[in-house]
Formats: structure tokens, C-alpha cells, sequence
């Protein structure tokens, strides 16, 4: 059931009202793919810009915060956590993880995402300079805690499998 459309089929924001505040937890992932070279200039200190992965944790939280804003019918949350972690993942990737927590009435997927998907995207806003060719990718639910609908862990699958 699409929970966002009326029973007319209108668009609408979802009634959370009667909803119990409990504890909810989201966790997603994104990755950028790159040119082994452009991550060597990232880690090593050496982008003119500064430090990427500092520049793109804040801009992961700070969209975090702002989702209601992005993305229509998303309620304002009160975030308590919100944390983006960047690593490298080989010798041609930034791997990132957001999680974002919060005591509500509503999940935080979306603001997981919206972290995860921003850091990306700032990534590559700092290094399509040296790097136009870089690719992101996997934006995901990794897990989901809390609500109704309980626990959800992501399970590997391959693109064109059936959800």
C-alpha cells in the first residue's frame, strides 16, 4: 500500500498523529567510484579544495537535517544523531555510510539517504576537476530499526532482482 496517496489517490502526508514516539534508527550507504588517482588525491591530503571527507561528513548531516525540505510529503524530525562515516574501499572508491537516529513517530530512512546521497554527490562537486568520469552508486537501506514495521537488514542483491 502506497502510503502517501489518499483514497482518491491524491498525494498526501501521512498522519503520524496517533503513532507511538519510539526509538527509530536508519542506516544507508552510497559509494563513488572514481579514478585510482583521484582517491590517492583525496587521501593523501593534496585537493586544493581541503579535506573532502571532512567537507562531505558535514554536508551528509546537514542534509540530513534539511530532508523535509528536499523531498516532498517528508516530515520535519527532531534528529538526536546523525552520523556519516567515509572510507576508502579499494583502490577506486569511497564507501559511505550515514546513520541517522531519532526518539519519533516517523522512520529516518529518508534522512539517511539524503545524508548518504549528499556526501556523494558533495564528493564529487569537490573533485569533478580532476575526475568527471566518477560514478555514484549503491544508495541504499542498509538497515532500518524501530516502528511498526520492526527490523530490517538489507540482503545482497543483483541489479534487476525482484525487490
Amino acid at each position: 500500500m502506497l502510503t502517501h496517496l489518499d483514497s482518491q489517490g491524491r498525494a498526501n502526508m501521512v498522519d503520524v498523529t496517533e503513532k507511538a514516539v519510539t526509538s527509530r534508527e536508519a542506516v544507508a550507504e552510497a559509494r563513488v567510484r572514481m579514478l585510482p588517482s583521484t582517491l590517492q588525491l583525496i587521501q593523501g591530503g593534496g585537493h586544493p579544495k581541503g579535506d573532502v571527507f571532512a567537507v562531505a561528513r558535514i554536508a551528509g548531516i546537514q542534509a540530513a537535517k534539511k530532508t523535509h525540505e528536499l523531498i516532498p510529503l517528508c516530515h520535519p524530525l527532531l534528529l538526536t544523531s546523525v552520523k556519516v562515516e567515509l572510507a576508502a574501499e579499494g583502490d577506486d572508491t569511497v564507501h559511505i555510510v550515514a546513520r541517522c537516529k531519532l526518539a519519533g513517530q516517523t522512520g529516518v530512512e529518508m534522512e539517511a539517504l539524503t545524508a548518504a546521497s549528499v556526501a556523494a554527490l558533495t564528493i564529487y562537486d569537490m573533485c569533478k576537476a580532476v575526475d568527471r568520469g566518477m560514478t555514484i552508486e549503491s544508495v541504499r537501506v542498509l538497515e532500518k530499526l524501530g516502528g511498526k514495521s520492526g527490523h530490517y537488514v538489507a540482503t545482497e542483491r543483483v541489479a534487476g532482482d525482484a525487490p
